[in-house]
């Protein structure tokens, strides 16, 4: 049995994040990892030369995001410029009045939740009762939430929306590359999920198929569905923290890497929405960092239908999207190159949390404090959610409160 001072527990962000706060304090510690890669949903795929990231691709709130300094001081490029999210080229399938219309509705919805936000904290409650662009605002909870707004809690929503930015920037090696390559030089062991945690006197052990680790204090940085669904098995007084896990599902947003037959086609660094009257339409980045390809990205309910499909059912609609703005002769020189199913993935089983109706306290209880047995990940965030410098931050935070419970 490995006996150490620290167990981390999974090695995305937050997992990566403990590590480099840890290392080289004079502590043993141990980063296990149930996956063969290290990064978790910051995943960056290396495919006909071209970084594609499947996972995390902005750096949110830029301007205060952490892993711009990390970037910078690793020698990673960060590209600065405007995104072209939120524009259509050329107007093409979406007139710039309905472009305008729809982006009021929006606005209508989005200030009803600020000035009188339903009793029930459904997000879904604030739309007009068959609102013409409610489809709309559904897609773009799609992509945002990677729900839908039946199931979201206005209150977490707005606690995200208060403290994000407007400012997105890139890393042209890609985020989960960045993520990567930030593990310290810790032992780690891949390919190893932790099963169960049990007590043993004043330690905790970690079952796992490769062996028991006995440490003094444990950072579990899963995702929710891990905790909700019994896939680490948890000491009963921890129930209340598996409870909160599951009042903090994953929404769905995958991504769909089409290549261009002819590159000139579109210009670079622009973007398209397939079809702003559904709510399972795909939103398309044509030629980022001017590379040959189109980044599809599908959020929501439309992201769970297409996954369940497959990936080269994924690719014929978004052909078929595409087609519709672009023409038949653009659509069928498309071919798909790579695609995310983060619902199917294990270890995972969505892509980032989002709080249920009245349930946007969970975040705090998933993250309390304890005496043995500390929780961090994005979702344990009250405000940075869903991201990777959210994630960062409490697995920092995990750490220094370990740090704290050994002196």
């Amino acid at each position: 049995m490995t006996e150490i001072d620290i167990a981390i527990i999974g090695a995305g962000a937050a997992g990566i994040g403990a590590a480099r706060r840890l290392h080289g304090r004079g502590r043993s510690v141990l980063l296990v990892e149930a996956s063969d890669r290290i990064g978790g949903r910051a995943w960056t795929l290396g495919v006909q030369g071209m970084p594609l990231d499947l996972g995390c691709g902005w750096l949110h709130s830029a301007e205060r995001n952490p892993w711009v300094g990390i970037a910078e001081h690793a020698g990673f490029a960060i590209d600065r410029s405007t995104s072209a999210w939120g524009e259509q080229l050329r107007d093409v399938g979406f007139p710039p009045a309905e472009q305008e219309a729809a982006g009021a509705a929006f606005a209508t919805w989005d200030a009803r939740l600020r000035d009188d936000p339903p009793a029930s904290d459904r997000a879904a409650d604030a739309l007009p009762r068959d609102g013409r662009w409610n489809a709309y605002v559904e897609a773009l909870s799609g992509y945002i939430n990677g729900t839908g707004l039946a199931d979201l809690s206005v209150a977490d929503y707005r606690a995200y929306d208060d403290a994000a930015s407007d400012t997105n920037w890139r890393v042209p090696e890609g985020y989960g590359t960045l993520v990567a390559s930030q593990l310290p030089p810790i032992p780690v062991r891949t390919s190893t999920p932790v099963r169960r945690i049990r007590d043993d006197g004043d330690r905790l052990v970690l079952e796992t198929p490769r062996g028991a680790v006995r440490a003094r204090v444990a950072i579990v940085t899963v995702a929710t569905p891990v905790l909700a669904n019994g896939g680490l098995r948890l000491p009963a007084r921890y129930d209340d923290r598996c409870h909160a896990a599951a009042r903090l599902p994953l929404g769905l947003a995958n991504k769909l890497f089409l290549r261009l037959a002819d590159p000139e086609a579109v210009p670079p660094e622009s973007h398209l929405l397939g079809n702003p009257h559904s709510a399972g339409t795909g939103s398309y980045y044509l030629r980022p960092f001017g590379r040959p390809v189109v980044e599809g990205f599908f959020g929501g309910s439309g992201a769970a239908d297409l996954e369940s499909a497959g990936a080269d059912a994924s690719a014929a609609f978004a052909r078929e999207e595409l087609g519709a703005l672009l023409g038949s002769d653009f659509a069928r020189g498309l071919r798909l190159v790579a695609a995310s199913a983060w619902g199917q993935a294990d270890g995972f089983g969505g892509s980032y949390s989002h709080a249920l109706p009245g349930h946007a306290d969970a975040r705090t209880t998933l993250a309390g404090p304890d005496d043995r047995l500390l929780f961090a990940g994005e979702a344990c965030s009250r405000t940075d959610f869903s991201t990777a410098h959210g994630a960062l931050a409490t697995g920092e935070a995990a750490a220094d409160a370990a740090l704290a419970l050994l002196r």
